[in-house]
């Protein structure tokens, strides 16, 4: 959840196209970039993180680069149609195909694949496993 919002609650805007930023891998060696065009939670991030920290340990560092910046609002049950919008729930990060989510570095090529492949198992889209050119 960011620390502070301009608005409190936000647009649902389109989903598509494709990633013209973060498309690189940056800070690390290794990479987990999306394939597909989707929303991701905090709690999904969150899940992923927990699986890469626990493959790096104290040995390698772990960049997060994308961040829930996207308030969701859903109103409560049996209520209905009308009355304004709902209260904000969840926040969301929106990703586009090609975006760099989650970079690695301080460990080898393989257990980084491998905690890659375990990360993107938590989240919602198509991913792969990249490295840096």
């Amino acid at each position: 959840m960011p620390k502070k919002t301009k608005y409190r609650k936000d647009h649902k805007r389109r989903r598509g196209g494709v990633a013209t930023r973060m498309i690189n891998v940056s800070f690390g060696s290794y990479g987990l970039k999306t394939l597909d065009a989707h929303w991701i939670s905090a709690r999904q991030i969150e899940s992923a993180r927990r699986v890469l920290t626990r493959y790096v340990k104290k040995g390698g560092k772990i960049w997060i680069r994308i961040f829930p910046d996207k308030p969701v609002t859903v109103k409560g049950g049996e209520i209905p149609m009308g009355k304004g919008k709902g209260s904000v729930d969840h926040y969301v990060a929106c990703v586009k195909p090609g975006t760099v989510m989650f970079e690695m570095e301080g460990v080898e090529a393989s257990a980084a694949k491998e905690a890659m492949e375990k990360a993107s198992h938590k989240l919602p889209v198509k991913c792969a496993f990249v490295t840096k050119e």
